[in-house]
């Protein structure tokens, strides 16, 4: 092949393949030796470089590294423990992505799709980097292209480019057309030649907007980066005001400079900055992120996004397809039943029903003719219009075989109305059959032969009539029932969307204990968008369902304000499950459905969505009840910058002291809380719940620090006494604003507050910790002080948490009174991560 590029687009002129043939083995190994592979490295979770900026290269440890560098230039390395535990952080959280990394990459590598090629005259399947240019690809049905290349040979195939085009439309692929890599194929088969491969495809010079995932809505993300928006506006100002009144108390500026007095000015203003960011949030937030994955990782669920292990616990309606969700996706051949008056031969519908199952694109269900009318004499097709999803039937003339044209389909697809009138003979064989749950086809026959215009239109011929109803059995995943159970008493909505006939689907839904007197037939679903989500509001099982109404379906349940997943296994459930806020794929399903899944189920085993839910709302509820913690520092921290610097007064802390504090009281507990167990439902409002706990209790505590050091001076304390007693003060009320946020407090979170009261008091007086904290006897009259403004501070933390629970209780209230599947709004359900019992 000569090959040359044009405006970045590689266009190249094809040399003659057999594509009955294909390449022939030194063919492949020459053309792989020069490179010419479909060979491209892509991460499907996180890649390194990103683990890496979001963990050390942000804002804030600029700052703080900076504040770092600082202080060792002034020989205060004491006073830079803050750096080193923000160091530490930094590893901390990457170490913990890469390990999810990898377990996830594993499992994406252990469970990538498969391209279907054709080399010396034998069809097989390799590793998409495997395929070479000039290779003849074999295209079926939920087939995923792996290379760009030109149609070769095509029978009705038609090819779903939506996530590379945005088309929702199926698009008609002919001899000579292009397929690209990353499209579907929806419909037909055929054979197309590489022209493409590796970087050069066109996936992948746009797989970024093409396949890789647009980020999962967050709240526990979106509500940190708001504060952190807050902070880099605030910390500049308030850093400025905090210097100039540090150099004011040093004498001035001119005097601080002369005197040295500016080296303690500037250790003052970096213990205030530090103290203001809420580092360990973020970092506690991607652990719990990773850790969340790996745990789901090694339950068989590969997330393709981390924010995706919350996204679930946010869900309250969940779209489930039937068929490989809640039935095994195997389907046994029923029965045939003729239909009185016929005029078809038995013989003849057993030949037809053979010519199916064997069809080269014979979908799952028709390969399950192949057994009980296997072949005995080959017919010989003249026209034939493929398996559509969305038309949902196949028809067929021959050219030697049986005479006139031979439909197989839905019931209701190819005669309409008539096929759910009981008053006809077809109606009501139907109807009868389906209302027992077996999916029901018709084999129809008109003695008029397929035309060339009737294939290009796809159209049914005139004169149809019903010859036989065939039924299918499908087998019903034994934990479905459990799994529908656990989300009917989360409050969690649930409907039920499939091709099938809604009489089928409905006694199903009845069989796993979903209220589903009948199925709504969606080709009565109305076109307008808020009628849509009327009906979807009002009922729950819905047949005769197509893939674009499956979207359709997605979206008119998020404009009413629900969070949706949607699950499925087929290529026709792709663009609903790329459309919904949480995709879940199974693995048995098409590799373009798991390109565009957020959570792909690798065992198959529906089961495994409550572990999913259960993981998320353990992320939420625990990054909530730490998030109070790391926020009430960063509003004590505001609030005493503003105070200190508005009252021209010293800051009552150097660095290391502060360090104390944020270890014992924040950051290694926090780290134990983000990961314990936690089973809280999920209620949205986060940030504003977090905050009304976190800003009235900050300001206390920076007001009683203020009150404490305005009396202290009074007493005429040295500034040693007086920064011991503020380090004695914020310990104490730190361990209480943790022990107040632990609870309901469990045996785990005794041995965590236990162990950091325990070296608080080691720090406190061992001689060793003593003189390198500078912490000293506060005297006498300081420490009746400080035991009152401790005293004082914890009862008035405990009349804002108070408060708080009331809030918390107004937002269970309002959940409770919410129907199931009902948007949350600002409320969910259960009791929300920090309210006590």
């Amino acid at each position: 092949m000569d090959a040359h590029a044009d405006d970045g687009v590689i266009t190249a002129t094809l040399i003659e393949i057999d594509p009955d043939t294909g390449l022939r083995a030194a063919d492949v190994a020459e053309r792989a030796a020069a490179g010419r592979t479909n060979a491209f490295t892509a991460d499907t979770s996180r890649s390194v470089w990103n683990i890496v900026r979001a963990n050390v290269f942000t804002l804030f440890n600029g700052i703080v590294f900076g504040c770092f560098f600082v202080l060792f230039v002034l020989g205060r390395w004491q006073d830079a423990l803050f750096g080193f535990a923000a160091f530490a952080n930094s590893i901390i959280g990457c170490v913990q992505e890469f390990r999810a990394k990898a377990a996830l990459d594993k499992l994406a590598l252990l469970n990538a799709p498969r391209a279907r090629i054709r080399r010396d005259g034998e069809e097989g399947e390799i590793a998409p980097g495997e395929v070479v240019i000039d290779d003849i690809l074999v295209l079926r049905a939920g087939d995923q292209v792996p290379a760009d290349g030109v149609v070769r040979r095509a029978r009705g195939l038609q090819l779903d480019e939506s996530m590379l085009t945005g088309e929702a439309d199926p698009v008609d692929k002919r001899d000579g057309a292009e397929v690209l890599s990353g499209s579907v194929v929806v419909a037909g088969e055929g054979e197309a030649q590489v022209t493409r491969v590796g970087a050069d495809s066109y996936a992948n010079r746009f797989a970024g907007e093409a396949k890789r995932f647009s980020l999962v809505a967050s709240e526990l993300r979106t509500s940190i980066n708001r504060v952190l928006r807050w902070m880099s506006w605030l910390i500049g100002p308030l850093g400025l005001l905090v210097l100039n009144a540090q150099m004011m108390v040093a004498g001035g500026w001119a005097a601080a400079w002369e005197s040295g007095g500016w080296v303690q000015a500037i250790v003052n203003t970096i213990a205030a900055l530090t103290a203001m960011i809420p580092l360990g949030l973020v970092l506690m937030t991607s652990i719990a992120f990773a850790v969340g994955a790996a745990r789901l990782a090694s339950r068989q669920v590969l997330v393709n996004e981390l924010p995706a292990v919350e996204g679930l616990a946010r869900v309250d309606v969940i779209c489930l397809d039937k068929t490989g969700t809640l039935t095994v996706g195997d389907i046994a051949f029923d029965a045939l039943h003729p239909l009185d008056g016929t005029a078809t031969k038995p013989a003849e519908a057993a030949t037809v029903l053979a010519w199916y199952g064997a069809a080269p694109d014979a979908n799952a269900t028709a390969r399950c003719l192949r057994e009980p009318f296997p072949v005995a004499d080959p017919s010989v097709p003249a026209h034939a219009i493929p398996f559509s999803s969305a038309r949902k039937w196949s028809a067929v003339s021959f050219a030697h075989g049986p005479a006139g044209t031979w439909i197989l389909g839905a019931p209701e697809m190819i005669f309409g109305d008539v096929a759910t009138d009981t008053a006809t003979p077809l109606g009501e064989r139907v109807v009868t059959l389906a209302a027992t749950g077996r999916r029901t086809l018709v084999l129809a026959h008109t003695a008029l032969s397929l035309t060339e215009e009737d294939v290009a239109a796809e159209r049914l011929p005139a004169q149809l009539h019903p010859a036989a109803v065939l039924t299918f059995r499908e087998t019903v995943r034994p934990d479905a029932a459990q799994t529908l159970a656990y989300f009917a008493r989360q409050g969690v909505g649930v409907r039920i969307i499939s091709g099938d006939n809604p009489r089928t689907v409905a006694a199903i839904a009845r069989d796993l204990g979903v209220e589903a007197p009948e199925g709504y037939d969606a080709r009565r679903l109305p076109e307008d968008d808020e009628a849509l989500a009327g009906v979807l509001e009002e009922h729950t099982v819905f047949g005769r369902v197509t893939p674009e109404q499956k979207k359709r379906m997605v979206v008119a349940l998020q404009s009413r304000g629900h969070t949706v997943a949607m699950t499925g296994d087929g290529v026709n459930d792709a663009l609903a499950i790329k459309t919904a806020d949480i995709g879940i794929a199974m693995n048995s399903g098409s590799a373009a459905t798991k390109a565009v899944a957020r959570l792909v189920l690798l065992d198959g085993k529906f089961s495994h969505l409550p572990d999913v839910v259960a993981e998320g709302r353990q992320v939420i509820a625990n990054i909530e009840r730490v998030s109070m913690l790391f926020l009430t520092k960063t509003a004590y921290a505001t609030g005493l910058a503003l105070l200190f610097g508005l009252l021209v007064l010293e800051f009552p802390f150097l660095p290391r002291q502060l360090s104390i504090t944020d270890g014992l009281t924040i950051g290694i507990p926090a780290f134990f809380l983000a990961l314990l167990p936690n089973t809280q439902r999920y209620i949205p409002g986060f940030l504003r719940r977090s905050l009304s706990f976190a800003i009235p209790a900050g300001l206390i505590i920076a007001i009683s620090l203020t009150l404490y050091t305005l009396a202290a001076s009074s007493l005429g304390v040295g500034e040693p006494e007086l920064r011991t007693g503020s380090t004695i003060i914020l310990a104490v009320v730190g361990i209480w604003v943790l022990t107040v946020l632990s609870r309901p407090v469990t045996r785990v979170k005794v041995l965590v507050i236990g162990a950091m009261f325990i070296a608080l008091l080691a720090i406190f007086t061992l001689p060793a910790a003593t003189a390198f904290f500078q912490l000293v006897d506060p005297g006498r009259d300081a420490a009746w002080l400080i035991t009152g403004v401790i005293i004082v501070t914890i009862g008035a933390i405990e009349i804002v948490r108070f408060f708080h629970r009331r809030v918390v209780a107004r937002d269970l209230a309002r959940d409770r009174a919410r129907p199931t599947g009902q948007p949350t709004g600002s409320v969910a359900s259960d009791r929300p991560a920090g309210a006590a019992k």
